[in-house]
């Protein structure tokens, strides 16, 4: 990369006697590019953070708590009032089978966490999708902000980076091209410098 000297703002748009015509096309190609960048990662990150929380939204206003029944004891053993705590307040709990009744009133089995030991007809509460197919609870409406902002900046850097890279690699092609210039015009004039002048 060739030598700019000290810092200046705006350098690329200042009037100079040796400025060429590349010169000017590169800084067309900057600012082209931060535009570009700019604006292409904030129109992406702002949809898809619109996008992320209108689908968050239609999950909360859409799935249903459901009662369901386990159906075969679940394994391990309950604790007893000896052991001085709950496997719920531990935070231990296992697989069981388990079935429910969609919104449809069609018959849905499945596996969710329950205490361990859990009885045949033990009720515990499951979400369901309209169709009645098992679901994690969604998230509420601070944790759907959160994870819309997170995933808006994830994909607005991520689109950013395309015109930004693409930017860097047309400089760094015209600075090539730069230095090809300057070659060429030192093989034509370097040798004239050391003669004299009669």
């Amino acid at each position: 990369m060739a030598f700019r000297g000290p810092k200046a703002w705006l350098w690329r748009w200042r009037r100079n006697p040796l400025k060429r015509r590349i010169d000017a096309v590169e800084a067309w190609v900057v600012l082209g590019a931060w535009m570009v960048t700019l604006a292409t990662g904030v129109l992406a990150g702002l949809t898809a953070t619109g996008s992320v929380e209108h689908g968050l939204a239609r999950e909360r206003a859409e799935w249903r708590q459901v009662v369901a029944l386990v159906t075969q004891k679940a394994p391990g053993t309950a604790p007893g009032p000896a052991s001085g705590h709950s496997a719920r307040a531990s935070g231990e709990q296992v697989w069981g089978k388990v079935r429910w009744t969609a919104p449809d009133g069609t018959g849905h089995t499945g596996q969710v966490r329950v205490d361990p030991g859990s009885a045949a007809g033990t009720a515990v509460t499951v979400w369901t999708d309209p169709h009645g197919e098992l679901v994690t609870a969604p998230p509420t409406a601070s944790q759907a902000r959160l994870r819309a902002s997170l995933i808006g900046v994830l994909v607005g850097l991520s689109a950013a980076a395309v015109p930004f890279l693409g930017g860097r690699v047309l400089c760094g092609r015209i600075e090539r091209r730069r230095l090809a210039q300057w070659d060429m015009e030192w093989a034509r004039f370097g040798p004239y410098w050391g003669r004299k002048t009669s």
